[in-house]
């Protein structure tokens, strides 16, 4: 039960994020950067503003959520559709309690940092979780359900579209932005993804084994893997140790293995994708 309240306060907190870039930097300067707040940003203006974003992706989500529950039943995410629902209210609340009639500043470049990096970090935490703000993600589903499409494919050229239009609903400049926080935003994404998840991966080469994976067990609360070997110059026989861990915890263990076994030869590599006990999937 804790983890579960744990997690969706997580979820929270990245759905705010998005939020937050969302309402006060993307809206403002009619930043057209793919998905279905891109989309509202375009239909505001094709309205002369007659419906607010906010309130067009409030609807969106809405159809997108019971076309969701009625196509996939049980396959759709209860975490994808809490996203979904808290960012809409969210934005709609907003809306009321602070109007934003114009960007906070005049300078674009540095409202688009925001209008992209606040939604990358909260969508990477989010994925990072297993859910999403539903939207597009919920076409995703039904697309990658019923056809054979490449649904990132789909996506990115959806969402290429949209910042298309930017240059012709609104002007060059808006259009060149929003072009530019499209690139942006999936190599911020990328990275924060990784660097949520990033890991130290351990090839620990030694004679003695027992103290380092006792430390491993005891002090740091993980495991490892001892497979026997035999150095190709000496001819000796020798000991491989495999283990990953934090970044905190990949601190402690090369300076216990330097202490005690400082013959041993070590191998450290980054890694961002683990699945098993004590990491994702588990």
């Amino acid at each position: 039960m804790g983890k579960i309240v744990k997690e969706y306060l997580i979820i929270t907190l990245g759905v705010l994020l998005v939020v937050f870039g969302t309402y006060f930097f993307k809206f403002p300067n009619n930043f057209s950067i793919g998905g279905v707040t891109g989309l509202a940003v375009l239909l505001t203006s094709l309205t002369g503003g007659a419906i607010s974003s906010s309130t067009i992706v409030t609807i969106l989500n809405i159809a997108l959520l019971i076309i969701g529950f009625l196509i996939l039943g049980k396959d759709f995410g209860a975490k994808t559709a809490y996203g979904s629902l808290l960012l809409s209210a969210a934005l709609a609340v907003l809306e009321r309690i602070y109007p934003m009639d114009q960007p906070f500043t005049s300078q674009p470049i540095l409202e688009l940092a925001y209008a992209v990096a606040l939604p990358a970090v909260g969508s990477a935490i989010l994925f990072n979780l297993d859910a999403s703000t539903g939207g597009t993600d919920i076409i995703a589903m039904i697309l990658k359900k019923f056809t054979n499409t490449n649904t990132g494919q789909a996506l990115l050229y959806s969402d290429l579209l949209l910042t298309v239009a930017a240059f012709f609903v609104f002007d060059m400049a808006t259009g060149l932005l929003s072009l530019l926080g499209l690139v942006l935003k999936s190599l911020v994404v990328d990275n924060v993804i990784e660097s949520l998840n990033l890991c130290k991966y351990f090839t620990v080469i030694c004679e003695d084994p027992h103290p380092i994976c006792e430390y491993i067990t005891r002090d740091l609360k993980r495991s490892a893997t001892v497979i026997d070997g035999k150095g190709a110059f000496t001819d000796k026989d020798k000991q491989v140790i495999l283990t990953v861990m934090s970044r905190y915890q990949a601190i402690l263990l090369r300076r216990f293995i330097r202490q005690t076994q400082p013959s041993a030869f070590i191998l450290i590599t980054n890694t961002s994708e683990i699945i098993g006990k004590g990491f994702r999937g588990a």
